[in-house]
């Protein structure tokens, strides 16, 4: 009996250290609510940061209260506030959008000439083996010019992120290091993500960045991880139920990116 009972903790043992060192998964991107959602002012926090991290250590999404833009990198959530201020928020602070994954690049290439935002997707799209998965995408290096926004915390009742980003501020960087860290989702996402590229920037001294609207790099290190795979988790609650989605994700964004251009304080 008592020969059994050791073999019997020892299997358990084994059991436990195989739960603990089971590997993240990887090629999956898991977001938190949808785009149409955002862009109807459904900003309450669904996750916090902390179960966040439990899904990815690469992403963008924004915090309760449309509260800033997030940039997850190397497993860090950063906060680009809308005085120009970043910060790491506490494990507690809540999500109502973001979409992650766990960052492993299946290609990496150097672009070695200078790319405005335009040119510098029609340089990625090259480099992709189709444009009906999902990818993760880092760019790292010189950025001669890059231009940010980022909102301030909204108010119940909340309005549209159409109406919200009037009260945006933008900030300029010229001539800086940093990255930008971005998704590209394929074009029947329309209304659940914004299809093709979404890029948030922060410098490499993690003091400054947002949501990105304008961008010149030169000797752009890439690397793109593929995702084939795609988890989501919709908000609970009467925001989220009675909110009028099924706009083209799309559409609205392109109106958003249109919207106020105040610099920041």
């Amino acid at each position: 009996m008592k020969r059994y009972f050791i073999l019997y903790v020892l299997m358990l043992q084994v059991g436990l250290c195989g739960c603990a060192q089971r590997p993240h998964r990887t090629d999956v991107v898991y977001q938190v609510s949808t785009i149409g959602a955002l862009a109807q002012g459904v900003y309450g926090g669904e996750i916090t940061c902390g179960e966040l991290r439990e899904h990815g250590d690469f992403g963008i999404g924004t915090f309760d209260r449309l509260d800033g833009e997030m940039i997850l990198a190397d497993g860090t959530i950063y906060q680009a506030r809308a005085d120009g201020s970043v910060r790491t928020p506490d494990d507690l602070v809540r999500v109502p959008f973001a979409a992650v994954t766990f960052f492993t690049p299946d290609r990496t290439s150097i672009l070695g000439r200078s790319f405005d935002l335009e040119g510098l997707e029609r340089a990625l799209d090259g480099l992709l083996p189709t444009e009906n998965i999902f990818y993760a995408v880092k760019v790292e290096g010189s950025f001669q010019y890059v231009k940010t926004r980022s909102v301030p915390a909204q108010d119940r009742p909340y309005r549209p992120l159409a109406e919200a980003v009037k009260e945006q501020r933008t900030c300029e960087f010229n001539d800086t290091e940093g990255v930008l860290v971005g998704l590209r989702c394929p074009a029947y996402m329309k209304e659940i993500n914004v299809p093709a590229y979404h890029f948030h920037f922060i410098t490499r001294d993690r003091r400054a960045g947002g949501h990105v609207l304008e961008c010149r790099v030169e000797g752009a290190r890439v690397a793109i991880d593929e995702a084939s795979e795609f988890h989501m988790v919709l908000p609970r609650g009467n925001e989220f139920y009675r909110a009028q989605l099924g706009e083209d994700a799309q559409s609205a964004m392109e109106r958003i990116e249109k919207a106020g251009d105040k610099k920041a304080r």
